[in-house]
């Protein structure tokens, strides 16, 4: 059944251990949310990423919070409200850890009802594998823009506004809503240093950061997507690491580019997303039954 949200999408600040991370949320009307989906933007973007302007259709937040959830989505460390106090930006160990923090301290103040749900796009989708290796108290992980094998290694270090690393960001331009590219701005961000030196780290990184993974995974990958190598052997090498997950599901998403949520198709993703919160849902369900049984 559908729900309206109280107080449509408005921004707060999150207290991470003395660094406050700014945000947006979106609560649902009838409290407590079913759960909370905590959305990691990429690299280059903010949160604001997940409330898109060029269309009704983009905001995450609005509709996870009409569906009866709770959607937190932050800026990651490094952007925002945390910018000035973190200059040269974080690795994905180091975000993982803030965010880790942010989210004890949102759980205190906010209800989150069965938990913390963690969608992540490109750089954010390597911060939530990393927030869920050390945390298997999630409900489950839903990640797009991201792989473990990088299409072209050497790509990642140039000037990422250049025309090439533009082209990767974004695909095939009819995939995305008239007015995208004018409210850019709105939503485009500095790259952090450290956040792009530490980028060609992640291929070597990923192997340990997949085993540690003790809750259901599912990665998206974009029609139009060119940072990742997502041939299907390459995808069976990537879900091969998650030895410890219960689950892994990889799907892709036509008529889009690699900023998924910006484009014509995000509400089509979006409900995908959400359609794996409500399986990780009835599964943790499924499995309370059966102990108490």
């Amino acid at each position: 059944m559908l729900t309206t949200t109280s107080d449509a999408v408005r921004p707060i600040g999150v207290d991470a251990a003395g660094i406050t991370l700014s945000a947006l949320v979106a609560e649902p009307e009838r409290n407590p949310p079913r759960a909370v989906i905590v959305a990691l933007h990429g690299a280059g973007m903010s949160a604001d990423y997940f409330h898109g302007q060029a269309h009704p259709d983009l905001s995450l937040a609005t509709l996870g919070a009409t569906l009866g959830c709770t959607v937190l989505a932050l800026d990651r460390p490094g952007y925002g409200a945390s910018a000035a106090a973190l200059p040269r930006g974080q690795t994905v160990r180091e975000q993982a850890e803030v965010i880790r923090a942010g989210l004890r301290a949102f759980a205190a103040a906010y209800p989150v009802g069965a938990g913390f749900f963690l969608l992540g796009h490109s750089y954010g989708g390597k911060v939530a594998l990393a927030v869920a290796a050390a945390d298997a108290g999630l409900i489950g992980l839903d990640i797009s823009g991201c792989g473990h094998e990088y299409a072209d290694p050497g790509g990642i270090v140039g000037d990422p506004g250049a025309r090439r690393s533009a082209r990767r960001n974004w695909g095939a331009l009819r995939c995305y809503p008239p007015g995208t590219f004018r409210s850019r701005a709105a939503v485009a961000r500095d790259v952090p240093e450290r956040e792009l030196t530490d980028a060609i780290r992640w291929p070597a990184a990923f192997p340990a950061t997949a085993a540690a993974v003790r809750v259901p995974v599912r990665f998206t990958f974009a029609e139009h997507e060119s940072w990742w190598r997502h041939d299907e052997p390459t995808l069976a090498r990537l879900r091969a690491r998650f030895t410890g997950a219960p689950r892994v599901v990889v799907d892709r998403q036509p008529d889009s580019g690699h900023n998924i949520s910006l484009g014509w198709s995000a509400r089509a993703y979006h409900l995908r997303a959400l359609g794996f919160l409500e399986e990780c849902l009835a599964a943790g369900s499924a499995r309370s039954s059966s102990v108490q049984s």
